[in-house]
This record gives structure tokens, sequence and C-alpha cells, in this order.
């Protein structure tokens, strides 16, 4: 096995290029190109890493307006992947990288916060892919990341991608294969046709599935549909102030979220009472169909 490979970067890459340089490799004649051309493989053996990252308090505003966070000394939950979302696109769009980043499916994600991190807080962000695996429906990989202030790690998350391909009938089931359909309890939201365009302003993900109903049918859906993420930071601002500091929330993606639509949240203690600090189940459905677009669940460190 090839020895890690540390890169330091200077700045955070700009999300927009590197949007373009993940679509050549599904194109006619381009995408077989020298240095173009994605063959499968093994993952890469590198970690790309931003020291002394400042937070921007106008951004953290921004980010948790369009996510529907209140504001506090804290930043919210999901915040930091803003601040490693530009490093996986790095990770995947590298020329090392076996498989071409369009088109790549997120089915879970995991996030841990140790403690909270705050605007005033100076970070290191570090993301590396691993665990490359079979799935029925092609293999999978995780992006890790990793968010430190000094020494100490504060937050950290795995982004599970699929890139469909071969299938493979003996894999293995997902651990959060048990995660349950929590009914809606009443809360819905409407979604608006521009939320896609909203979310990638604050989050630099520009892909075209968000954007617009002509770039999503190109890339064969019926129109944009959210941002995986996004439904994952607006579930957890309905549950702000109901968790505790140290809180690992894992997450699975079932089917997309169309836009406009109207979506339903439910969730549950886990311990069956209402009052303090707990772990939750819960969910976002269809709220026509019940038909589940994101199952979750909280866990108290």
């Amino acid at each position: 096995m090839a020895a890690a490979e540390v890169r330091e970067l200077a700045g955070a890459p700009a999300t927009l290029p590197m949007m373009v340089k993940a679509a050549l490799p599904t194109l006619p004649v381009v995408g077989s190109l020298p240095g173009v051309r994605r063959s499968g493989g093994d993952l890469p053996s590198v970690t790309l890493v931003r020291r002394g990252v400042a937070i921007d308090r106008a951004h953290v505003a921004a980010y948790a307006e369009v996510c529907g966070f209140g504001l506090k000394e804290s930043v919210p939950l999901t915040y930091p992947h803003m601040l490693a979302f530009p490093l996986h696109m790095a990770v995947m769009t590298d020329g090392s990288f076996p498989f071409a980043a369009m088109g790549t499916v997120h089915l879970e994600n995991s996030v841990t916060q140790h403690r909270p991190v705050t605007p005033a807080d100076v970070v290191d962000v570090s993301v590396r892919p691993d665990h490359l695996r079979p799935h029925p429906k092609g293999m999978l990989f995780d992006l890790l990341t990793e968010v430190r202030i000094g020494e100490e790690l504060v937050w950290e998350s795995t982004s599970t991608l699929l890139r469909r391909g071969r299938p493979h009938d003996d894999a293995p089931p997902s651990p959060l294969a048990d995660l349950p359909v929590v009914p809606g309890g009443g809360t819905t939201w409407r979604l608006p046709a521009d939320l896609g365009r909203s979310y990638a302003g604050v989050s630099g993900d520009h892909n075209p599935i968000h954007l617009y109903p002509v770039t999503a049918k190109a890339l064969g859906f019926k129109r944009q549909i959210a941002h995986g993420m996004w439904t994952k930071a607006r579930s957890l601002a309905a549950l702000e102030g109901r968790l505790p500091d140290a809180v690992r929330v894992d997450v699975a993606f079932k089917k997309p979220v169309f836009l406009p639509g109207t979506v339903a949240f439910g969730s549950r203690t886990r311990d069956g009472r209402a009052e303090g600090l707990h772990d939750y189940d819960f969910a976002l459905t269809s709220a026509r169909s019940g038909a589940p677009h994101l199952l979750g669940r909280t866990t108290a460190l």
C-alpha cells in the first residue's frame, strides 16, 4: 500500500470550476480522454488539509437562515460541513480519484459534534477518502472529515457515497438499515422551487440536479431536487435546543425531495419521555404519501 500523502491547501478551492471539472468524465468523447477518464480502482491514499480557517459570522448567519436555525453563540451543528465541502470536491475531482464525481449519490451522513464550534474559533479541516466496499447497486466509499481546534478534535463526519455500477448482491446491509420511519407529527414545510439555488449560494454545492428543471432533467430527474444536507440541517433545526452539546447524528437519504414540494417532519424520543435532552429518531417524509425522504437518529455522547 502506498504511503499516505498529506496535501495542505492555502485556501478554499473554488467550487464552481470543480463542478465543471466533475462533469467532464460524463461527457461523450471528453470523458474518454487521458486525465479525464475514470475507470474505477482503489481510492487514493491522500488527505487534504486546510489550516487556520477563520469562520465568517455573516456566512454562518446566511446558512442559519436558509436552513431554519436560530442564531446562537455556537454555529449550527451541520455548519462545519460548509468548511469541508470544497475539500470533498477537491478529492473527488483529483486525477487520482477512480470515479466521476458527477452522478455519485450521497446515501448516508453521520456527524459527531464533540463540543460546539463558535464563530470566534479558528479551525483546521481535513478530508480523506476511505473504506471502498461493495453495494447492491455498485460501490460505496466514505469521505471522512475532521475539524480540530489546535490538537482537539471538535467535530467529525462521514459522508457515504454510492457510485453506481456492477451490482453486488452479497454486499452487507448498512448499519443504518434499521432506522424507523417516524410519521409526521403535524409539522409540514412548503419548499420553494428556488430552495436548491438558495442553499447552493451558501454551500457552494451547485450540482445541476438542485438548480433548475432543465438542468435536473439533463441528469435524469423530472425537476430539481433539494440537497440532502439541507434536509439534514432543516431537520436538526427543528430539534434545536433539545440536543446535548456532544452528540452524534446519523441519517440515511432515501427518496429525493422534488422542488417545489411539501414535506412532513416527525420526531420522537427513544426513552419515551418528553422533558430534558434526549436521543431522538426523526424523519422527513412526503406530506402526501408518507414516503421517506430522510431517516435519522441522534445519540448523546
